[in-house]
């Protein structure tokens, strides 16, 4: 069974704070997923939201796998975290080395496989009919999946999994119709059942081994978009939480120190947070927010707090690393994260993990970890005023009821988060391909 990795077992240790492993394995075992050989295919890797892909690749590799790492771009981007680095390094860029070796690539396979390429080929242009991006992009795809189909050749891996439903998964649709290896997916959402159509995401399901969605909301999401004779390809792997980040905690703060994480973008509800919190602040002299991330509205969101005459009681911190995240996860009391469109927030989970309850919204798959009044507080996307009384309820906890959410908190996240039990999950599903 899944739970039989050691992390999804865990005990408190009362006298350090720390969280110890209940082994149900030992060292002399054999590793679950010893001699599988896949490769992983992202859009761009690494990239500083995408910490969970990374978590769950290292994961595959700590249970004996062998992963390749594949990316369309991403070689030279900042990266903020030291892994991060230490991926890039390891990731191999289709697009690194400009377009003569793509187009080199798909001459070979046009003169070789005349028939997988004309297979390919009919696929990528009824793709690119009705699509999000025009044609010409998924000619580029093509000419990237014989690049890519000739790479997994020689390496040997025998299944290619390809993180979101977009051009990812278009590619690696086109790899397995150049001779590749069977695909597979992970859907997240809410980008790819916004764009379902245009995105050809029925097409790429039914020609895919099985799909992965990150919740069961999700699940439920890619049932709309296939037929109910196809279901049964649908598979829920949550995203995971390495025990390194949370082996050790502290017990949230007696300070109001609200944090929020992620992107400055429209569906996170930054603004709406803001106003929220300048009704916290008019009660609360002590109170404070932290937004960690940086993004396309923080010009409006810090003329807003200069507005509202906050300045000196919300800081922005601009992107941050993995350890950074974790320390502004300890300095806080709570997490709000009060989003409008999600998939499930991986900052969620992280936060719970450190014994932060967490106030959010009831979208997407945040009810299926967030449960009001035992682990945090749920309440209407948009609304003003009951983020801010969420807000205010959180900040007069008394310790007694704060350890007692502090746990309920920490337990959840731990139970269906763990990295290795979620890797194990993914792992024979590629070996039974």
């Amino acid at each position: 069974m899944d739970g039989d990795i050691s992390q999804q077992a865990l005990r408190r240790n009362p006298g350090s704070g720390t969280v110890d492993p209940a082994p149900s394995r030992s060292a002399s075992d054999p590793l679950p997923l010893a001699g599988l050989r896949v490769a992983y295919l992202v859009n761009t890797y690494p990239k500083v939201s995408h910490t969970f892909i990374r978590r769950e690749i290292r994961a595959l590799e700590r249970l004996g796998a062998q992963v390749e790492r594949l990316a369309f771009r991403g070689w030279d981007d900042p990266a903020v975290d030291p892994e991060d680095k230490d991926e890039q390094a390891r990731t191999r860029y289709v697009l690194g080395d400009g377009a003569g070796p793509l187009l080199a690539a798909a001459a070979r396979t046009a003169a070789t496989r005349p028939r997988r390429f004309l297979a390919a080929l009919r696929a990528a242009l009824a793709m690119g009919r009705r699509s999000v991006r025009p044609l010409p992009y998924h000619l580029v795809y093509l000419a990237q999946a014989c690049r890519i189909a000739e790479w997994l050749e020689a390496s040997g891996a025998l299944h290619l999994h390809a993180h979101f439903g977009t051009n990812s998964a278009e590619v690696a649709l086109l790899v397995r119709l150049l001779g590749g290896p069977p695909y597979s997916f992970t859907v997240h959402g809410p980008d790819e059942f916004d764009n379902a159509p245009l995105l050809s995401l029925s097409r790429k399901i039914s020609e895919a081994q099985f799909i992965v969605g990150i919740s069961s909301y999700t699940k439920s999401q890619i049932m709309r978009v296939i037929s109910p004779d196809s279901w049964h390809k649908i598979h829920v792997a949550h995203c995971g939480i390495d025990q390194n980040f949370y082996n050790s905690y502290e017990s949230p703060p007696k300070m109001p120190v609200f944090l929020s994480i992620g992107r400055f973008s429209e569906q996170k509800g930054h603004l709406i947070l803001i106003e929220a919190f300048a009704q916290v602040a008019a009660d609360l002299p002590a109170a404070r927010l932290v937004l960690a991330g940086d993004g396309e509205l923080r010009p409006r969101i810090e003329a807003r707090i200069a507005a509202l005459g906050l300045a000196d009681r919300v800081r922005i911190t601009g992107w941050i690393s993995s350890p950074q995240v974790r320390e502004e996860l300890l300095a806080a009391r709570v997490l709000v994260q009060p989003s409008f469109q999600e998939g499930l927030p991986v900052v969620i989970m992280e936060a719970m993990a450190l014994g932060r309850p967490v106030i959010s919204t009831y979208v997407a798959g945040i009810p299926e970890l967030v449960l009001p009044g035992e682990n945090g507080w749920l309440v209407p996307a948009s609304e003003i005023a009951p983020l801010a009384a969420a807000m205010m309820q959180a900040a007069a906890l008394s310790p007694e009821a704060m350890a007692a959410m502090s746990g309920a908190a920490r337990a959840r996240a731990l139970a269906r988060h763990s990295a290795e039990n979620e890797a194990l999950k993914l792992g024979r599903l590629f070996a039974a391909v």
